[in-house]
């Protein structure tokens, strides 16, 4: 993570500070800042609109840019004392973004500065469905962002039996966590792994995500089901993201994100979808065709791969539905 120990007035006033964003509206933004404290403030007005004569302000991607959960940022004192100011949005070094709401086309920014995606299913009680599990990978990879898998309560159907379901996942060179909350199982490696980094927390509801959290962070005193819970709940929400400071001693948030089906592949081609699965790219440069989509064309090596057992079938069944998901949106 980023040091937030010393300000950085980049053009703003001696007395700004640098803080995190955690969560807010439009109007108003609860920032963490470089001593820990919280505190209210808003926008500067520069910041919401661009003077006319300016090009719009944009990341390092060339988006233009939005205040997100997970900016870091400048506050200052407002000239109108008891309040605070954002002053600056600072760069980005990653992004998770999403569809903008409504269905439209255009990106929202679920959250700002990830280090990585954690995605959280229950060994069962709820059943874990492998093809919710890989849509939410193939964002985190689009997004070019490591991703970690937990596989909680493990208790209700055995370490062992927890393992073989999940093998594909870790052949795939993605690690997997296997804990239990009533047995205390895995959890040090997850709090380990969560200390000093930004981790997207996502999964379906009912799977343990805040019991986890409390069990590794007792001072977080969740709410059981609040982690997963949309934030905001109404028609003309946008992002309902916040940000978790971690009570540890290396540091660390969690954000807790919109449900799966919020986040959607807006920005992924079909065409593109095969490396977003680990497992196919060492293949994909020996295929016959340059262009190969890994359906119907001779000379697979993809395909092969799948025959001899050196890609997970169920995996690539995965892919070929993603894709063909992809291809009809494209039209």
């Amino acid at each position: 993570m980023t040091d937030t120990g010393a300000a950085n007035t980049h053009g703003s006033g001696s007395h700004s500070r640098r803080g995190v964003v955690l969560g807010g509206t439009g109007g108003s933004w609860r920032v963490r800042v470089d001593d820990s404290s919280l505190v209210e403030a808003t926008l500067r007005g520069r910041l919401k609109r661009e003077p006319s004569n300016e090009a719009p302000r944009r990341d390092s991607d060339g988006d233009r840019l939005k205040l997100a959960v997970g900016d870091e940022v400048l506050v200052e004192p407002d000239a109108r004392g008891g309040t605070w100011a954002i002053c600056e949005i600072l760069p980005r070094r990653s992004r998770l973004a999403r569809r903008a709401p409504g269905g439209g086309y255009g990106e929202r920014i679920v959250a700002a500065n990830v280090d990585q995606v954690v995605i959280v299913f229950a060994a069962a009680k709820p059943e874990p469905h492998p093809r919710m599990l890989d849509r939410f990978l193939v964002i985190a990879e689009a997004n070019e962002l490591a991703a970690r898998i937990i596989v909680n309560k493990v208790d209700l159907v055995g370490e062992p039996s927890a393992h073989e379901r999940f093998t594909p996942y870790e052949r795939a060179g993605y690690p997997v966590h296997f804990t239990s909350t009533k047995r205390g199982d895995g959890l040090d490696g997850v709090r380990a792994m969560l200390g000093g980094r930004v981790s997207v927390f996502a999964g379906p509801s009912g799977v343990g995500k805040s019991s986890l959290l409390n069990a590794i962070f007792p001072g977080l005193s969740l709410r059981v089901g609040e982690i997963s819970e949309s934030v905001n709940k109404g028609r003309h929400t946008t992002v309902g993201a916040l940000m978790i400071p971690l009570p540890d001693e290396n540091g660390g948030y969690v954000v807790d994100t919109p449900g799966l089906r919020e986040i959607g592949m807006w920005a992924l081609s079909a065409e593109h979808l095969d490396v977003c699965f680990p497992e196919l790219r060492p293949y994909m440069t020996q295929c016959r065709f340059a262009d190969c989509t890994h359906t119907v064309e001779p000379g697979c090596a993809v395909k092969d791969a799948v025959d001899r057992g050196d890609i997970d079938a169920a995996r690539f069944q995965s892919y070929l539905k993603l894709r063909d998901e992809l291809g009809q949106a494209e039209f």
